[in-house]
């Protein structure tokens, strides 16, 4: 029921790592909303959780459960999201979706509100979508310097934090830094390899070590991750023949994404522009002053909101390109965040 004409919003996957995140957000933020309803699956539902102040009985997903609602954030498995989100959407409800399942088609918008907000006004099924935590550590950087100079390629290499991975990568890092704390391991080949146990999630140890695969293999050689942060930046920058290269690489951090940009663009960079450019940019922190040990780090931006960008430097072969690295939490920005403001957007007359 709504209250005082104010919309309903239902959060479905309230439970999880990014539901709890999301939670926090719509009590921290400006409250644009009536009835807030926390669904998930049925072993969940009765649980009580906290959201703007008071403890909400979450509900089991069902088709009941989504009659009335206004708008509807889904964080949920791709299976899932694929099942319900045309369900709600055919209820009334406009669908907000953090899933895979619908960023790739072209009657979907795929919404950043710093940068290309008004595509969320235009959603044919219903359904606007959130991109990829991996995209989202880097676009609000990477679109503030296109608007100023205009892109014309990126080559980025991503270190990606085990929890974009669910708990599953978070238990496996936690479980093998406990197995290699106090020990000499990472001297000798494979000794680290040999005293973990259990890969998780990844193909080789995650502790001590970096893997350079994020995602499935395809046949050509690239990631799964690889081919979306290409795909998700076209789309969001609306450069469908943009050059894009990226090698993604899953690092022992816990929450936060880390991206080192390559970025080729139209005319020549100079350093403070860039500087000035991301520090006026929405949604963007400049940290750039490495000889006194300012540069971002996934520890300092975990727990916060905003992109930092910093080590920023003029290409030395290539008076047009711009190297800099950016961090972004993963679960704020790179999830749940990006899909309140979306919602917001929504939700907002006119």
């Amino acid at each position: 029921m709504k209250t005082g004409g104010e919309p309903t919003l239902a959060v479905l996957g309230a439970t999880g790592a990014v539901g709890s995140v999301l939670r926090g957000l719509l009590s921290e933020r400006r409250d644009v909303w009536g009835e807030i309803r926390l669904l998930a699956s049925p072993r969940s539902a009765g649980r009580k959780l906290p959201v703007r102040g008071e403890e909400v009985e979450v509900l089991a997903l069902d088709e009941e459960a989504l009659e009335g609602v206004d708008v509807a954030l889904f964080h949920l498995p791709d299976d899932a999201a694929a099942q319900w989100a045309p369900v709600a959407a055919a209820k009334g409800a406009v669908v907000i979706d953090s899933s895979a399942v619908f960023r790739a088609e072209d009657d979907v918008p795929l919404v950043v509100p710093e940068i290309n907000a008004h595509a969320a006004r235009v959603r044919p099924r219903g359904i606007v979508a959130s991109p990829d935590c991996t995209t989202l550590a880097l676009i609000v950087a990477v679109g503030a310097l296109h608007s100023a100079w205009g892109l014309e390629s990126l080559v980025l290499s991503t270190y990606q934090a085990v929890s974009g991975s669910g708990r599953e990568g978070v238990d496996t890092l936690r479980r093998q830094l406990a197995e290699v704390a106090g020990t000499d391991l990472g001297t000798k080949p494979g000794d680290v390899r040999r005293a973990v146990t259990g890969g998780g999630p990844y193909p080789a140890p995650i502790a001590l070590n970096v893997v350079p695969f994020a995602g499935a293999g395809t046949p050509d050689g690239w990631t799964t991750d690889e081919m979306a942060v290409r795909a998700e930046t076209r789309k969001i920058l609306g450069m469908p023949q943009l050059p894009v290269s990226v090698t993604c690489v899953r690092v022992s951090v816990v929450t936060g994404h880390s991206v080192a940009v390559h970025a080729r663009f139209e005319n020549e960079v100079t350093v403070p522009q860039a500087h000035e450019i991301l520090a006026a940019a929405p949604g963007v922190v400049l940290c750039d002053a490495p000889g006194e040990g300012e540069f971002p780090t996934p520890a300092d931006a975990v727990g916060t909101d905003p992109t930092w960008a910093g080590r920023v430097r003029r290409a030395l072969d290539d008076p047009q390109a711009l190297e800099f690295f950016v961090c972004g939490d993963n679960l704020r920005k790179g999830a749940a965040l990006n899909s309140v403001q979306i919602a917001e957007l929504v939700a907002s007359p006119g």
